[in-house]
């Protein structure tokens, strides 16, 4: 018997079909995997699952029992718990607090609240301290305070949305070893993840939405990354970088020499050319973000040079660097790249007008023109221009950000993570873009953790370790052992002559 079973759900909003008859189920002692493009369905349907939305028609059965989940309180009360990529924590309470918010007694006794929050984060392997603020801890360790407010609440079936999107490669590793302890305690997982690599490491099964519909049920020992993505999207994962469209390379657009920041990252040299697509590589935390940062003004540069057609350029805001044509799209797309709540036409223009407008008729109109030909361009899946960013996938709105800098203009473009959370079908339009800029004679500067990624679209690939350029690998280099030895085993011997 499934610890919960989805049968024939039907869910429509305004007319649109989100789902068309879907079925899911989910054993004891199970890590399913659900996967799709962004639309597909699968943040519908766990939805639906969590009791934030009930279905138009079929039936939520919990242990072999039809039930009618009255909302996201029911939901937990049955020992269902969804972790969502944006983390519901509140910042300004404790560990403890957190992990038993909702369910502490009018007097709270603080000795006990902490011994059994540390019990809980004992058991995922981890030794966090239960009086320690939420908003001191890192992204992975704030997983870890979600995963045991889900196990305070004794769920058998935890739904993992993204759960790596933000984590380090190490940190990632750690929480798909939580989730397999989980599962041996008899636990059902449904996984959620764009990391194709994640989802064969870690499923035991892997269902496969695509316009709302089933398209099928596989297990990884009889499946290929190449079969998922055909599902998908309809093409395998070959054509997934598409063909670059000839592009001449010419003068240097941007020079960094002897680059030296506060926050530990210095001796970085590099050149951007026009029709140049370049990559950052190396892990997370080895200063490439820091980087891309310091050339667009948002972070202090201590020592070194920058130039930008060959005159010294020294931006001291973003605002300035946008002036003079150098571009960010940035790592944290919510936080940092577009305004949630406001519209998207006016996200998509505001680089260029600023975020806060009065238009008269005739700009009004020449706005719109130019909305409705930033939307067709970039394919934007949209209800309305006037509809809030918040209301779009999280593909679609990585296109408004990329929109934004389409319509600034600039030369030079730095993309940090440009795919992060983003499913496959967007990726191949994201990196069309990419190769688009690049034939216009931009220069791009493109950052990503996915190597795959870095070795399909750039024309060479610059290699960080612990806030150092260790190297650069060319194409008839392109290996993610090669990458990763620049990386840590520069590192490691810069260590090893240091101590020597």
């Amino acid at each position: 018997m499934a610890l919960v079973e989805l049968d024939n759900i039907t869910k429509s909003f305004s007319g649109i079909r989100a789902l068309s008859g879907v079925n899911f189920a989910l054993q004891a002692g199970e890590v399913h995997a659900l996967v799709g493009e962004n639309g597909a369905g699968k943040s519908t349907l766990m939805r639906v699952l969590g009791g934030e939305m009930r279905p138009d028609h079929g039936t939520v059965s919990i242990n072999g029992e039809p039930v009618r989940l009255t909302g996201p309180i029911d939901a937990i009360r049955r020992g269902i718990s969804i972790i969502h990529q944006e983390m519901a924590l509140a910042p300004d309470l404790s560990v403890a607090e957190n992990i038993f918010l909702g369910e502490l007694p009018a007097r709270i006794g603080w000795g006990e609240l902490r011994r059994k929050a540390r019990a809980l984060i004992n058991r995922l392997g981890f030794d966090i301290p239960p009086g320690a603020l939420v908003s001191e801890l890192s992204v992975a360790h704030q997983q870890v305070v979600e995963i045991a407010k889900a196990l305070s609440r004794e769920a058998r079936v935890i739904v993992f949305d993204e759960p790596t999107a933000v984590l380090s490669m190490g940190d990632a590793q750690r929480l798909l070893d939580i989730i397999r302890n989980l599962r041996a305690e008899g636990v059902g997982i449904v996984y959620i993840s764009h990391r194709l690599d994640e989802i064969f490491a870690i499923s035991d099964r892997i269902s496969v939405l695509k316009d709302g519909r089933n398209v099928d049920v596989v297990t990884p020992d009889k499946a290929t990354v190449d079969d998922l993505i055909r599902m998908m999207v309809g093409r395998p994962l070959s054509q997934m970088f598409g063909e670059k469209p000839p592009t001449t390379i010419g003068d240097v657009l941007l020079k960094v020499t002897d680059l030296d920041l506060p926050n530990g990252v210095g001796g970085v040299s590099f050149e951007l050319r026009k029709g140049e697509v370049v990559g950052l590589g190396g892990l997370v935390g080895s200063g490439r973000s820091e980087v891309a940062r310091a050339i667009f003004g948002a972070d202090p540069i201590r020592l070194g040079a920058i130039e930008l057609h060959g005159k010294p350029f020294r931006p001291r805001n973003p605002k300035q660097a946008v002036a003079r044509g150098v571009n960010l799209v940035p790592e944290d797309r919510k936080g940092q790249g577009i305004v949630l709540d406001m519209e998207i036409a006016k996200n998509m223009t505001m680089a260029k007008t600023g975020p806060v407008t009065t238009l008269g008729f005739f700009r009004a109109a020449r706005e719109r023109k130019v909305v409705d030909g930033l939307i067709q361009s970039l394919r934007v899946k949209l209800g309305h221009p006037s509809d809030p960013v918040s209301s779009l996938s999280g593909g679609n709105q990585q296109k408004i950000v990329l929109a934004k800098w389409f319509h600034s203009g600039g030369d030079v473009v730095l993309l940090d993570e440009p795919t992060r959370g983003v499913d496959v079908g967007a990726k191949t339009e994201i990196y069309s873009l990419i190769h688009r800029l690049a034939a216009e004679g931009k220069a791009l500067l493109i950052i990503s953790s996915e190597h795959a990624e870095l070795f399909g679209l750039c024309d060479r690939v610059l290699v960080m370790g612990e806030g150092r350029l260790r190297g650069e690998l060319r194409p008839d280099d392109y290996s993610e052992e090669n990458l990763l030895t620049l990386s840590i085993g520069a590192a490691a011997q810069d260590r090893q002559e240091a101590l020597a």
